[in-house]
């Protein structure tokens, strides 16, 4: 892992952004980086997040946001990194398991559903915003999904998590009213990367089957200028909550298909 000591630049803004293994995670980390911004890019997987550092020059640690002690040693390095300040804590971290209903719920998977998506944001923010009140200029940025604003049949378990983190995000921005602390969501419908679909569904023709015959859908890359718009803004303006979806996407159930794209 990156073990450097930094010495931060008191005009650098500085950013923690989760899961950056991959996906929206990995685009986020790698646009902040271009864009000047002093980041600290974290995930399960340590080889690729030594890919990312290598490809872009960011830190890196590994961590898990569903541990109490791994969670622990971001705090310590971000202080480490940061100083007494940190500016961004962008959760992206999460994910979907299974389309079961909610009749044949596996409950396993809802559980680690809510772990990741809900306890893990919960835990990494209580431990940050120290550090985001420190700073004097912070933002909590989760990224959701339309997942957690319309239901549809077989999503309950991710529709029920997601639905968490976006009350999380509700009720931060009101418990933190008054403070210079911003709380954004930016709440993707379909977005098109390599392991979404393949983590939830466990077969690669499904998960490509997930995308046939839609037109563009979205990028992490997309994803990843959303982001990067609403945390470079003026800090008086707060993007509460942005909804993005590629053009063929009315609804999380309801996306237009063509034969041959």
């Amino acid at each position: 892992m990156t073990t450097a000591n930094s010495t931060q630049d008191p005009s650098r803004l500085t950013a923690v952004v989760t899961g950056a293994s991959s996906g929206i995670g990995r685009a986020t980390a790698r646009r902040l980086v271009e864009e000047g911004w002093h980041v600290l890019a974290v995930a399960r997987r340590e080889d690729r997040l030594e890919e990312l550092a290598a490809e872009t020059g960011c830190e890196v640690l590994a961590v898990d946001i569903t541990a109490d002690d791994s969670v622990d040693r971001l705090v310590a390095r971000a202080r480490e990194l940061f100083g007494s300040g940190l500016n961004a804590v962008v959760h992206v971290a999460g994910g979907a398991l299974g389309v079961e209903t909610a009749a044949e719920a596996d409950l396993e998977k809802w559980q680690r559903m809510y772990d990741i998506n809900v306890l893990g944001t919960v835990r990494v923010t209580r431990a940050l915003l120290p550090a985001l009140r420190e700073s004097g200029r912070g933002d909590l940025l989760f990224v959701t999904s339309v997942a957690g604003h319309e239901a549809y049949p077989g999503g309950s378990g991710y529709n029920a998590a997601k639905a968490g983190e976006h009350m999380l995000a509700g009720a931060l921005r009101l418990e933190l009213n008054g403070e210079r602390i911003r709380v954004i969501e930016i709440a993707p419908g379909m977005v098109r990367t390599e392991e979404f679909s393949l983590v939830r569904l466990g077969d690669q023709d499904a998960a490509d089957a997930v995308y046939d015959g839609v037109e563009q859908p979205l990028t992490a890359e997309d994803c990843a200028d959303v982001i990067s718009y609403a945390l470079n803004a003026p800090h008086h303006v707060n993007l509460d909550l942005v909804m993005v979806r590629p053009l063929a996407q009315a609804a999380a159930h309801r996306v237009a298909r063509h034969q041959g794209v």
